[in-house]
């Protein structure tokens, strides 16, 4: 772990205030770590036009800092935190696209939600070499997602303990002590002042066992939804594995693209999803639909901001038709870490109408709210 850098009060308010602030704190020279985080700010938040922005330059020139060096300058100098949120502004403010197609920059870049974001908006752009090591970027965040969202999943999904429930084979863990001393009592041996247990007596652990679902995620891929894309992605990946559940993962804007087959591996869904386009839900819907094998044991889950591109008409017989053969129909308006969700609320409402639950969730929460449905 590197050391971490040593500021004076004067340096921190230099680094808040700018050059603006140059001539009333009189930092001295343009050298030490200071004047290189000074740099670092300035090259990115510099660019920021007129108005109530702090001017920032670093020196009495325009910083002449190429990417990749400003890569290396923020990992010497700033502390993760601070990375993470520099590259963060550098891709999602400032559209400094570069960060994630620069192969040195890549091989430097701290794997984050918000540079996996940027490599799904440019992996288009990216020659053979970028796009190998953008993957690599890719699998770490998703490994690091996946492992986090597996664990809220399993808490949903596994049974609960019986206590009622007994029986006289078992393993340690289950060794239900209390009801073998009391059902053991008459064994007691007084001369001994010995319990002689004859019938050891366990608890019964029972999974829930259910009859075979299909779960069918349809993700827009318009270019806002991006968040929402990839925690469809790795929610999918996490569902694939329970028993009794069939998921399908279902990408659309104005064309579909099936990605079932590869639902269990979300790097490979998400390198191969389109973002941009238009979008017509009605048809992604109507897609779903069709392949609904058992009508009461489906559940479809629209993530969308239902700016609807096609007919809403579609979208609104297709639902309606869901619900009156039995299927659960679930409106997703933001599916990530935050929830947070701006969509059409008008053709929302129309579907609540028809019996749809629509409403913005965190991928632990859907987890949970599949598993109420499927007791």
């Amino acid at each position: 772990m590197k050391a971490p850098v040593e500021l004076t009060a004067v340096e921190r308010w230099r680094l808040l205030l700018g050059e603006a602030a140059e001539g009333s704190l009189q930092t001295g020279s343009g050298n030490g770590p200071a004047y290189g985080m000074d740099r670092a700010l300035a090259w990115l938040y510099g660019r920021e036009g007129s108005g109530d922005t702090l001017d920032r330059h670093g020196g009495d020139a325009p910083s002449q800092l190429s990417v990749p060096e400003w890569i290396n300058e923020i990992h010497e100098l700033f502390p993760k935190e601070a990375i993470e949120r520099l590259e963060r502004d550098a891709i999602e403010r400032y559209g400094i696209d570069e960060v994630v197609t620069n192969p040195e920059v890549l091989e430097r870049a701290t794997p984050n939600p918000a540079l996996l974001e940027a490599v799904l908006r440019t992996k288009h752009l990216m020659n053979p070499q970028v796009l190998a090591l953008a993957r690599q970027l890719v699998a770490k965040v998703v490994k690091e997602l996946i492992e986090k969202l597996a664990k809220q999943v399993q808490r949903s999904f596994s049974g609960s303990r019986r206590r009622q429930q007994l029986s006289r084979q078992g393993s340690w863990n289950q060794f239900a002590a209390r009801e073998t001393l009391r059902r053991n009592l008459k064994n007691y041996d007084t001369e001994r002042r010995r319990l002689i247990i004859e019938r050891p007596m366990f608890y019964v652990n029972h999974r829930r066992t259910l009859e075979p679902w299909q779960i069918l995620l349809l993700v827009d891929q318009s270019g806002s939804m991006v968040s929402s894309v990839i925690h469809s992605a790795v929610t999918a990946a996490c569902l694939s594995g329970l028993p009794g559940i069939r998921t399908h993962l279902i990408a659309f804007d104005t064309e579909i693209v099936d990605l079932s087959a590869q639902v269990d591996d979300a790097v490979e869904v998400l390198m191969n999803a389109q973002l941009g386009g238009g979008t017509d839900i009605g048809k992604a819907v109507r897609y779903a639909a069709d392949r609904i094998e058992a009508p009461r044991r489906a559940i479809v889950v629209i993530i969308s901001d239902f700016y609807e591109g096609g007919s809403p008409h579609v979208l609104i017989d297709t639902v309606r038709s869901l619900r009156a053969q039995g299927t659960i129909v679930l409106g997703l308006a933001a599916l990530d870490d935050k929830a947070d969700a701006a969509y059409d609320r008008e053709l929302a409402g129309k579907l609540v109408e028809l019996g749809a639950h629509v409403g913005a969730m965190t991928p632990g929460q859907l987890a949970a709210w599949i598993a109420e449905k499927l007791k």
